[in-house]
C-alpha cells in the first residue's frame, strides 16, 4: 500500500498531505476512492487540484486493461514446452513440461522420484541443449548416474561432456540454504538478460518436502510462512523467467480414505500447475520390479486420472512402454 508522501505526483503537496491525513486520508487507495467533492469541502482544499492529482496517481498505479488477444499473444511468445524425453511421459503432460509453470512429481519411497528427474535433466541439457539447475536436498543425487544416462544415451564422449556441463548441482538440506540457492539464481537470469549466455531453463528440486516437512506440526508457526514464501519463490522464477520448475514431494497415507496423498497439506497444493504420483506396481509385464505407472493428479490441460506406464532401466533412464491409459473422475 502506497503511502502519500511529497514528491509522488505532481499537485501533492506537503501541505496538501498534512491536511489530507489530518483528515484519514493516508494512501493513494484512501485518495483515488474518496468522495473529492466532500473531501475537497472537509480540508478546504481546491476540487479541481484533487482532480488533477488523483487522474496522475490512478495513470501511475492502476492497472491498464488488457484483452485476451493480447494476453494470448504474450502467452505464445513466453512459453516454451520442454520434453522429458520419455514419450508416454510427455503424453501425460501434454506434450512435455511448460515453462512458466511448476510441475510436482509425488511418490513414495523407491517409487523412482530421483530416477525420474535424473532423466529429465539429462534429456534437456542433450536433446534440447538447455542449462539446467538441480538442487538437491536429500543426497540422492550422484553424478556417477547421470553419467551412465549420458552414455545410454550417445557414444560421443565429447557430447556427453558438453550434456553435463549444462547441469549446475546444488545441495540445500535445510530452507534457508534453499532459498539463498533460489534468490541466487534470479540475481543472476537478471543479469543474463543483457547478455548473450543461455540462460536456466529448467529448475529441478528434489525433494521439496525434505526441507519443509521438519518445519511443519507442533508450534513452529513460522514453518507454514517459510514454505509459502518457498513457494513465491519458486512460482515467480518460473513465470517471470520463463522457466520450467519441477519438484519432488514424497506422499502420506490419508486417513478417512486409506489412499496416497501428497505430503505438504492444502496451502502447498495451489502451487504446483500438474501434479503427477508415480507408483511402483509388481510384476508389471512379467518383467522385474523397475516397473512404475505415472499417474495425472491435477492438470490445466488435461483430464485428471489418466495414466502411463513408464519403465526406469537399471540406469534411470527412461524408456517408453505400452501406456495404460484411461480416464477416471475430474
Amino acid at each position: 500500500m502506497v503511502i502519500l508522501r511529497a514528491g509522488l505526483c505532481p499537485g501533492l503537496t506537503t501541505e496538501m498531505i498534512q491536511v489530507l491525513k489530518a483528515n484519514s486520508i493516508k494512501t493513494v487507495v484512501d485518495l483515488v476512492s474518496s468522495d473529492l467533492e466532500e473531501v475537497a469541502r472537509k480540508c478546504s482544499l481546491s476540487y479541481k487540484a484533487l482532480v488533477a492529482v488523483r487522474r496522475v496517481l490512478l495513470a501511475q498505479f492502476s492497472a491498464f486493461p488488457v484483452n485476451g488477444a493480447d494476453l494470448y499473444e504474450e502467452l505464445k511468445s513466453s512459453t516454451a514446452i520442454l520434453s522429458t524425453g520419455s514419450e508416454s511421459l510427455d503424453k501425460l503432460l501434454d506434450s512435455g513440461l511448460y515453462t512458466g509453470e511448476v510441475t510436482e512429481l509425488t511418490g513414495a519411497p523407491g517409487s523412482g522420484k530421483t530416477q525420474v528427474c535424473l532423466s529429465i535433466a539429462l534429456s534437456t541439457a542433450h536433446s534440447l541443449k538447455q542449462n539446467i539447475l538441480y538442487i538437491d536436498s536429500t543426497g540422492g543425487f550422484t553424478a556417477s548416474r547421470l553419467l551412465q544416462l549420458a552414455q545410454i544415451r550417445t557414444r560421443d564422449e565429447g557430447e556427453q561432456v558438453e550434456a553435463l556441463q549444462r547441469i549446475q548441482v546444488a545441495q540445500a538440506f535445510d530452507v534457508y540454504k534453499m532459498l539463498d540457492i533460489i534468490q541466487e539464481l534470479r540475481c543472476s537470469m537478471s543479469q543474463q538478460v543483457l547478455s548473450s549466455l543461455v540462460p536456466v531453463k529448467l529448475l529441478v528440486v528434489d525433494s521439496i518436502s525434505a526441507v519443509i516437512c521438519p518445519l511443519l506440526g507442533g508450534r513452529q508457526a513460522e514453518g507454514l510462512a517459510l514454505m509459502m514464501h518457498l513457494a513465491r519463490e519458486l512460482k515467480t522464477l518460473a513465470r517471470e523467467h520463463s522457466m520450467a520448475v519441477v519438484v519432488t514431494n514424497h506422499v502420506t497415507k490419508d486417513s478417512s480414505s486409506g489412499h496416497l496423498k501428497p505430503a505438504l497439506g492444502r496451502s502447498w497444493s495451489f502451487v504446483p500447475s500438474t501434479r503427477v504420483l508415480l507408483e511402483r506396481r509388481e510384476g508389471s509385464w512379467g518383467k522385474a520390479s523397475t516397473q512404475r505407472v505415472a499417474s495425472l493428479t491435477k492438470s490445466p490441460r488435461q483430464p485428471t486420472g489418466i495414466e502411463v506406464e513408464v519403465d526406469i532401466g537399471s540406469c534411470g533412464m527412461l524408456k517408453e512402454s505400452p501406456a495404460a491409459s484411461g480416464e477416471g473422475p475430474s
